[in-house]
């Protein structure tokens, strides 16, 4: 095992997230080599020093309002012409949303809601124990892993020569069904990859947008929705989405 695979495992050692064999190899590397040692001691302080920490996320005073106003409203019992027209109401509903025309009009919201729940899901990740479900610097163990986890496995890619190290992959929940998250490592920085199946097979150009100090790049193609999620730079999470997608459409084509 060399350094840079190692380091890449030192957080997730920590954490016990390492099956018995993993945990054994760098172990050894570590017995073996002062840099790593070194490196491990001072993870480990970190660790402790944020364990004694108060590290809750307090959310903004402006989701509470939306979460409020979206609530049902205490109201007095319906009479009977107000319940007739609210089957009424519910049947016109049901018609524009057979004919597409109220996704039409939630659309914005939904992505809006969507994005704050991927970066909630980022968050979570970043809690001990939370981060990888299955280790792995190899692509082809962390994508068959999801096999008969989800409907559809999400495209798993090996970017370490580009700068961005696979670390492995995890199960996640946003919108209230499980997707797949594959999870990189750029420097000490954590981009989460999150996949989710969709009827849409048009193709959406990238956009970047940033909420809670976390920047996402949303994009869509051949049938999956892609949301990446990081503290890293604007530009730097640009790089990765591109050379991401660079990397699918080469193995399309191959």
């Amino acid at each position: 095992m060399t350094c840079e695979e190692a380091e890449v495992l030192l957080h997730a050692l920590i954490d016990g997230e390492l099956d018995a064999g993993h945990a054994r190899e760098v172990e050894t590397h570590i017995e073996g080599c002062p840099h790593c040692a070194e490196l491990m001691q001072e993870y480990r302080e970190i660790s402790q020093a944020m364990a004694a920490t108060d590290l809750r996320y307090k959310a903004p005073l402006e989701l509470r309002r939306r979460i409020e106003k979206a609530l049902p409203q205490p109201q007095a019992a319906p009479s009977r012409r107000s319940v007739l027209r609210g089957f009424a109401m519910g049947s016109a509903v049901s018609a524009m949303a057979a004919t597409g025309l109220v996704a039409i009009v939630l659309r914005n919201d939904d992505a809006q809601r969507i994005e704050a729940e991927v970066v909630s899901a980022h968050l979570r990740s970043l809690q001990a124990g939370h981060l990888i479900d299955v280790v792995s610097t190899d692509q082809h163990t962390v994508k068959p892993w999801f096999n008969g986890k989800l409907d559809v496995s999400p495209p798993v890619i090996d970017l370490t020569a580009q700068g961005f190290t696979l670390i492995g992959g995890r199960l996640d929940y946003v919108d209230a069904r499980a997707i797949g998250a594959v999870v990189y490592r750029r420097r000490q920085h954590v981009i989460n990859l999150f996949v989710a199946q969709t009827a849409n097979t048009e193709r959406h150009a990238a956009k970047i947008s940033t909420l809670q100090g976390f920047n996402i790049r949303r994009w869509s193609d051949h049938g999956l929705n892609y949301w990446a999620v990081s503290d890293i730079g604007a530009d730097e999470l640009t790089e990765f989405g591109d050379k991401f997608e660079t990397a699918m459409q080469a193995n399309k084509e191959g």
